[in-house]
């Protein structure tokens, strides 16, 4: 029986692969809308500033014409609430398991997600197209999620989620729709970018399979910017996509 683990990686493999097939002939339209020790808080007199809405966000999320050489496509509303219904066996865990699915740790006054998977090479025939579609399903999909704070909700945030892969960093269990994953470990190291930053590598072992997930957390102002890079298996560090999303957000 799958774990909830490769369900959620499946999920957002078979939606990349989908949109691969749609757009293997060539379409660049605007799509939808790290290593080493955790980072110390920035910290500033600063008054906070007025949280972003939605369409701020989604003004300020990576695009299609962003990233040339990735397919980015929506995140369903289905998978989303997958994510905020995971639940971690540890309360103190709870905030790495919202950076797992899309979901937002504390209170967002305003979002914006998408995820992204490098395009394979190849030709435009309905042959290629297909390869290009199977190809995906085995490599490695970034999601990105944006959420901004009132007052100092994202450097609370960043904080919880610090705290929590410290305090997790032996392991938890994962209930993803129903299912528990055992998280083997959690290990924590400094990123660049932003006010502050925390790169996580969450591994477990999936029917005998090593299965990994990177994940690199970026406050930049009252925004936190989640990536977590997915696969079948071990996957890829998003460091292209990080840097294009820090970059974007200024």
């Amino acid at each position: 029986m799958r774990t909830a683990l490769v369900r959620r990686t499946v999920l957002t493999a078979s939606a990349v692969s989908l949109a691969l097939l749609a757009t293997a002939c060539g379409s660049d339209k605007a799509g939808t809308k790290a290593d080493a020790k955790p980072s110390a808080p920035a910290s500033s007199s600063a008054p906070a500033a007025k949280a972003k809405t939605d369409a701020e966000l989604s003004a300020l999320i990576l695009t299609q014409a962003d990233l040339a050489d990735h397919l980015v496509v929506a995140v369903p509303k289905d998978e989303v609430a997958i994510g905020e219904a995971a639940k971690g066996d540890k309360a103190e865990c709870q905030p790495v398991v919202k950076t797992q699915g899309t979901a937002v740790v504390g209170t967002a006054a305003g979002t914006a997600r998408m995820k992204a998977v490098a395009k394979p090479k190849g030709g435009s025939s309905p042959e290629d197209a297909a390869a290009a579609g199977l190809k995906a399903l085995a490599g490695t999909r970034t999601s990105v999620t944006l959420a901004s704070y009132e007052g100092k909700g994202a450097e609370e945030a960043f904080a919880a989620v610090k705290a929590a892969a410290t305090a997790c960093a032996g392991g938890f269990g994962l209930t993803m729709e129903g299912e528990v994953t055992k998280i083997s470990k959690v290990v924590s190291s400094t990123a660049t970018g932003g006010d502050e930053a925390i790169a996580l590598t969450l591994e477990a072992d999936v029917e005998g399979t090593k299965v990994t997930t990177e994940t690199v957390v970026v406050r930049k102002g009252n925004v936190l910017a989640t990536h977590t890079a997915s696969a079948l298996g071990v996957a890829e560090k998003p460091t292209a996509i990080v840097a294009a999303q820090v970059k974007k957000l200024g």
